[in-house]
């Protein structure tokens, strides 16, 4: 295991801001690490980094404790949102700098450099003046900078969150194919999740400094491990619950559910495209009072006659005008009792 942290606590003030954390981070996997502000998820990374002193527990890298080593010893790699780029320097010298910290020698710094910005999309930018990039531009410098010493864990801390939704959207799948290509390490931290679950092997959602849950993008996805993990990911058809025999009982009425869940007072997730309109009044008598476009699909939101709102998704054509009255039916696949 290349990262593992061991009831890693940071306490500021006597609060816990890191709360007993157990992390591991193998060979060339991506992990990102998912929280809402003041989760703790980016002092867990300037943790690793050696610019934040544990109060207890402990960091392995390869099996060695860092307990006393300096950041610029750990040979790890850390990138931050805002870049921090030497403004004096053109992009060249930008790249070269951990380089220069190796004395390498100014031929293997070019030859790196010039390498290192073909690989990031900037070929040819050596010479550029820093103030003079986008911000895109900048984000492919201070990855390609951070890269240059051959880093065995490379961090990211909201490597893309000046940037605008489409440029982010086009870079997170280029940072992909590169840490693929490279066999980078990678440890990010973000909020948020589209750019996580397009990142990462695996997905870590922290709450008040401790791992909430962790898994695959697609686990975490289709199984919230609560109440707090669903909401966080966007779900708002999360209800009470009290389940017996394939089916809940719940503020919209008996649900079902799959046979093998859990019984007993329950937590709900029924996912929007579970929720299925049907003409009135059959299923669930409802009323809908907006529609948000989203790209692939409409979110419809609906008032039922009792109980809570709920979200639908479905296709543009098929969205009900605000203010028409509908029925709801579920679909039992895309019902998950939480807990």
């Amino acid at each position: 295991m290349l990262l593992s942290l061991e009831v890693a606590t940071v306490r500021f003030g006597g609060r816990a801001v890191l709360d007993a954390v157990d992390l591991s981070v193998a060979e060339h996997e991506i992990v990102c690490v998912l929280g809402p502000s003041g989760s703790g998820k980016s002092t867990l990374l300037r943790a690793v980094a050696g610019l934040q002193p544990l109060s207890g527990g402990r960091i392995l890298l390869s099996g060695r404790d860092q307990s006393g080593v300096p950041a610029h010893k750990r040979g790890v790699g850390l990138m931050f949102q805002d870049h921090q780029l030497f403004p004096q320097r053109d992009v060249g010298a930008n790249v070269a700098f951990g380089l220069r910290m190796q004395e390498a020698s100014k031929a293997e710094q070019a030859t790196e450099v010039g390498e290192l910005l073909e690989m990031v999309g900037l070929p040819g930018a050596a010479r550029r003046a820093v103030a003079g990039l986008s911000g895109g531009e900048q984000q492919r410098v201070a990855l390609a900078r951070a890269l240059a010493p051959r880093p065995r864990l490379l961090m990211l801390d909201e490597p893309l969150g000046q940037l605008d939704r489409s440029l982010r959207e086009r870079l997170v799948v280029e940072l992909r194919e590169l840490f693929g290509r490279l066999g980078t390490t990678v440890l990010a931290v973000t909020h948020d999740q589209g750019e996580a679950f397009a990142l990462a092997d695996r997905v870590v959602v922290m709450r008040d400094g401790r791992i909430a849950q962790s898994g695959t993008p697609l686990e975490v996805w289709q199984r919230p491990a609560d109440e707090f993990v669903a909401r966080f990911l966007g779900f708002e058809n999360v209800v009470p619950a009290t389940v017996t025999d394939g089916a809940a009982v719940t503020p919209w009425g008996k649900l079902p559910v799959p046979e093998t869940a859990p019984q007993g007072t329950r937590t709900l997730l029924v996912r929007p495209a579970g929720v299925r309109l049907v003409p009135a009044p059959e299923g669930l008598r409802c009323t809908v009072t907006a529609r948000t476009f989203k790209g692939t699909h409409v979110a419809v939101h609906l008032r039922p006659e009792d109980g809570p709102r709920l979200e639908a998704a479905c296709a543009l054509r098929e969205a009900p005008e605000t203010g028409s009255e509908v029925g709801v039916e579920f679909d039992p696949t895309e019902i998950v009792v939480l807990g």
